[in-house]
């Protein structure tokens, strides 16, 4: 009964897999395709452009305090060296981890930037693995073996999305 049971499993199993229909879609390649990247990418340049120049003020503030500390070095009681001494070292600490995190914010906004045209995207495949059939779509990329190009999915959705691609000569 159980070698019965067994015979009667990979039955199903194979008839499982054989039912499946797996497509394969690049959304980086899509991305670069969509006309409101070029707007995505503008927002972003201009966020770092604020990062940076938020990290020029405190720069700039960082050297004054400097300068004006080694101005006033002479006349100051050991208290006061110590206070600005303290306040220096605090404006360089926070410069350091303005820089650290400065890269971090970029990835985040870009981010929050692009979700919008994830979300655009995967509402046209999926419009077109349902209509198709499809059980499985896997990113394109370097951790796919082999793909016939017949169940590519990212013309398709770049259609659905209503941008042309010109051909390649």
């Amino acid at each position: 009964m159980t070698k019965l049971l067994k015979i009667a499993f990979l039955f199903l199993c194979v008839t499982g897999f054989a039912q499946s229909k797996v497509g394969t879609i690049d959304v980086d390649y899509i991305i670069s395709q969509m006309p409101e990247l070029s707007s995505v990418q503008k927002q972003i340049e201009d966020y770092g452009n604020g990062l940076d120049s938020n990290l020029l003020k405190k720069l700039a503030e960082y050297q004054t305090a400097i300068d004006k500390y080694k101005t006033d070095e002479v006349s100051l009681t050991i208290n006061q060296k110590k206070g600005r001494q303290d306040s220096i070292i605090a404006m360089e600490n926070d410069i350091q981890k303005f820089q650290q995190n400065g890269n971090q914010l970029i990835v985040l906004k870009q981010e929050e930037y692009l979700k919008p045209l994830y979300e655009k995207i995967g509402i046209a495949l999926e419009k077109i693995a349902k209509a198709e059939g499809y059980t499985q779509v896997l990113m394109r990329n370097n951790d796919v073996v082999y793909i016939d190009n017949r169940y590519d999915l990212t013309l398709a959705v770049l259609k659905e999305l209503g941008i042309e691609i010109k051909e390649e000569e």
